[in-house]
């Protein structure tokens, strides 16, 4: 008996049937993220349709059905359907005619099989029929999803070797899903993690981070780090931001904490700005990214004293980093919105000193009492104004 893809939220969509009949229920197969996770019964975040079709004649054949089209990756075979209930990417048939580690040739094809080949991991490569839902397994990726087991397509080596990302992507797969380890992958991941250093920084900064999100990856990045493939891309990281990692993952579990790949990363780094920064740069992080690590950097023990001090200064996010990596409690800053400061610069002038440092003094100085006061109201600011006004004024102040 064929195995069928159950009925999930996203095979209910109102919106596919317009697709099916536009490209023929015959082109098409449901393929990849879609039908491995719901074969897992998980979330599907993606739809992906592969096709013999070729890009021309989707758009072609899209354009006359009324749905919308976006030539995404022309080059690659890719055209996107615009649909009501979320975007479609569908993709021709391909396979490989040369490859050099972090691109590939690649011609369009007939053959399913040939499509499946070019894949990276059995689970991945399956396909299943629009309206009867069947589905198409060339590598034994069923089996694999019942096992639980990451496993490369045909010769581990070989597929690195095509493209040296699939190493990080191995990983990710495995902690993601896995359950069994595959030795081969294992091995050939190892012996061929010097690779990882011809591909963009941008690429490699991607793929770590989504590992880093995933609910629990600490037992994972332990193994990368042993068979030396984590200080290919991380060297400063020791056993001990290993351990780092893992005590953070248990803190967000206890403090119900969503998961955070930036958090998990800044935990990979010692506590130490230079090298924050030198990381940042050499991902290529984003300046935002960028500077939410140079700020975890900095962390200190002390941080633990004004939770909301700490968030007032440096932000919420990264005053949760912080407090989460040093162990303390992020309690105090549970549904808590920074407040702003009540006083302005203007009303020190109104009261007689002179437009200059001298008012930015004052006003910091009030400021950092407000703060350690546990942000008083209004009321109290002006207190606490009266009160640097009368210490100013005394003869020996």
């Amino acid at each position: 008996m064929a195995d069928i893809l159950p009925q999930a939220l996203w095979t209910q969509r109102s919106d596919l049937p317009a697709l099916v009949s536009a490209l023929g229920a015959d082109s098409m197969r449901w393929v990849g993220g879609a039908v491995r996770d719901t074969l897992l019964g998980v979330d599907v975040a993606d739809v992906d349709v592969a096709t013999p079709l070729r890009p021309d004649e989707v758009i072609t054949r899209l354009d006359a059905a009324g749905i919308r089209n976006v030539p995404t990756g022309l080059d690659h075979g890719t055209v996107t359907a615009v649909l009501p209930e979320g975007s479609v990417e569908i993709t021709t048939l391909r396979r490989d005619v040369a490859t050099d580690g972090r691109r590939a040739t690649i011609a369009f094809a007939d053959d399913w099989r040939d499509d499946a080949a070019r894949r990276d991991f059995t689970i991945n490569a399956l396909y299943a029929h629009p309206e009867t839902r069947e589905i198409s397994d060339y590598f034994g990726g069923l089996k694999d999803l019942d096992n639980r087991r990451v496993r490369f397509i045909g010769d581990a080596r070989e597929r690195i070797r095509e493209d040296h990302l699939r190493i990080l992507r191995y990983f990710r797969f495995q902690a993601r899903f896995g359950a069994d380890l595959d030795q081969e992958a294992e091995d050939a991941c190892s012996e061929l993690a010097e690779t990882l250093k011809g591909l963009s920084r941008e690429r490699v900064a991607k793929e770590l981070l989504l590992l880093l999100a995933l609910p629990d990856p600490s037992a994972t990045v332990a193994r990368m780090h042993k068979s030396g493939v984590l200080p290919v891309i991380l060297p400063e990281t020791t056993r001990h931001e290993i351990g780092q990692l893992s005590a953070v993952v248990d803190a967000e579990a206890t403090q119900n904490v969503a998961p955070d790949g930036m958090r998990r990363l800044a935990a990979l780094l010692p506590a130490i700005k230079p090298i924050a920064e030198t990381v940042a740069s050499r991902l290529r992080l984003s300046r935002a990214q960028r500077a939410r690590l140079v700020c975890v950097a900095q962390r200190s023990p002390d941080d633990a004293a004004n939770p909301r001090g700490l968030a007032y200064r440096e932000g919420l996010e990264c005053a949760t980093d912080r407090l989460l990596l040093i162990g303390a409690s992020t309690g105090p800053l549970t549904d808590w919105a920074i407040p702003q400061f009540p006083l302005k610069g203007g009303v020190i002038v109104q009261c007689g000193v002179a437009a200059g440092p001298e008012v930015a003094r004052l006003l910091h100085h009030i400021q950092d009492r407000w703060i350690e006061e546990g942000f008083p109201d209004n009321a109290r600011v002006k207190a606490i104004l009266d009160e640097e006004f009368a210490t100013r004024n005394t003869p020996d102040a």
